[in-house]
């Protein structure tokens, strides 16, 4: 599964490879990254599936913090209609780094705003659409056990989609 010049396996966002995982049960389909998942050189996750919530499913928001407050119990995942789901994103993250240690990926490209995949900006837990710099529960636990996570406007501005 490792790319023709070393690099090994990624770890992307399911929504990514066309996989209607998102909380409103839609994809955000980047074509680059789905042929890196057809071509075997990325594996798709979806952390809140992958956590146990359903599709489609309530938006959800981190308050109090962002990913690494949460990790810390500082901060919670909230929905938007009141319900904690903070153990469910925790959990999913749990899942998406196993998948990424399984494969041996060293980077990770998600979601950017996501309270999962969120790599540099995140929403501020009040749901009024407003957005906030963070990280999502995901991505923390990712970096804190040395996976690069990169938002997907990232790699495509680093030109690493040209692989």
């Amino acid at each position: 599964m490792e790319r023709s010049e070393g690099n090994k396996v990624k770890i992307v966002s399911g929504c990514f490879a066309g996989i209607a995982c998102r909380y409103d049960q839609k994809h955000w389909r980047v074509e680059e990254i789905q042929r890196l998942v057809r071509e075997g050189k990325a594996i798709p996750v979806c952390p809140e599936q992958m956590g146990g919530l359903p599709t489609p499913r309530n938006p959800a928001e981190i308050v109090g913090g962002d990913g690494e407050d949460v990790l810390d119990g500082k901060a919670r995942v909230i929905d938007n209609q009141g319900n904690d789901v903070t153990e469910q994103y925790i959990a999913g993250a749990r899942e998406a780094l196993a998948m990424a240690e399984a494969v041996g990926a060293e980077e990770a490209i998600l979601k950017e705003r996501s309270p999962s995949c969120g790599s540099c900006m995140i929403y501020n837990g009040t749901f009024s659409g407003t957005k906030k710099e963070g990280i999502g529960v995901t991505t923390a636990l990712l970096r804190r056990h040395g996976i690069r996570v990169i938002s997907e406007e990232t790699w495509e501005s680093e030109g690493e989609n040209q692989t």
